[in-house]
């Protein structure tokens, strides 16, 4: 059972490939979701909207680095670096959202709607371009 735990990945981290693909939708939906809070909650909601969404793809982009880089010390610390990580990473986007809750530029509304569609949004769209098998980790293949 050690064995496992102290068992070091090699190889490609399919996590950042993935990541890299949910980042890059992430900008081509920002402008139609900043619109949309602009309509909504006026240049505050827009300003906040682009706060809500750098949060969020900071946030994945931080998930992904843990993985990949502790990954390939152990599997333990892989394991340690998910699970705290996951509660560092909630202790910063509060943090995010603390530093500017007084703001004038900010629209609390929009940016809490910002990072709940963002985050829910982009790990379902990505659902269709993940392949769920051994064979092919990560995105799925190109179809010739």
């Amino acid at each position: 059972m050690s064995e496992v735990i102290t068992t070091a990945l090699t190889g490609p981290a399919p996590e950042v490939h993935i990541t890299k693909d949910m980042v890059r939708r992430g900008l081509i939906v920002a402008p139609a979701l900043v619109a949309v809070c602009g309509v909504v909650w006026g240049m505050a909601g827009a300003a906040s909207s682009a706060y809500g969404i750098a949060i969020v793809l900071v946030n994945f982009a931080l998930a992904a680095m843990l993985v990949a880089s502790t990954a390939r010390i152990s599997l333990g610390l892989m394991m340690g670096a998910v699970l705290f990580g996951y509660l560092i990473r909630l202790g910063l986007i509060m943090l995010a959202v603390l530093l500017v809750k007084n703001a004038g530029w900010i629209s609390l509304p929009a940016l809490g709607a910002t990072i709940i569609v963002t985050h829910l949004g982009l790990l379902i769209w990505e659902l269709k371009y993940v392949a769920i098998s051994l064979a092919h980790s990560g995105l799925k293949p190109a179809r010739p």
